[in-house]
């Protein structure tokens, strides 16, 4: 299974989240090898900022950020090519009243007919509402 995988999912398997189990099963999934994750181009920058406010704010410690690193980088997660000029990723943005950052992750999830893999609310719903298949 193949899926586009957002930051705030990601970012579970660091820190304790609410939803925690549906990250923990994509976790293994890409652990086993039986899933791959895709990621736009902006996720590199989403981890590592959450994982440098973390750190500002005492949650983590430097030793504790390189280990999440290895982590990922440890996963089948590919980034993909793909960008999408301003404009367009606007409107996707204003269609689904999403952020640019959360319409790039439903961009590559449409363009690729993906399930889209996140613990965004907003974003959840958006994938929803544009009819990508569903995680299983």
């Amino acid at each position: 299974m193949n899926f586009v995988l957002d930051a705030s999912l990601a970012l579970a398997w660091c820190f304790e989240e609410e939803d925690g189990r549906k990250a923990e099963h994509l976790l293994v999934r890409l652990t086993e090898g039986s899933a791959k994750a895709l990621v736009p181009s902006l996720w590199p920058l989403e981890i590592a900022n959450a994982l440098r406010m973390a750190e500002k704010r005492r949650v983590v410690k430097p030793e504790d950020t390189a280990a999440y690193l290895g982590l990922f980088a440890a996963l089948p997660i590919t980034v993909s090519e793909r960008t999408l000029a301003p404009k367009p990723l606007l409107d996707l943005a204003r269609q689904y009243d999403l952020t640019a950052y959360d319409a790039a992750y439903l961009d590559l999830a449409q363009c690729m007919a993906l399930p889209l893999a996140t613990l965004d609310n907003k974003l959840e719903a958006a994938a929803k509402a544009a009819k990508l298949p569903e995680l299983r």
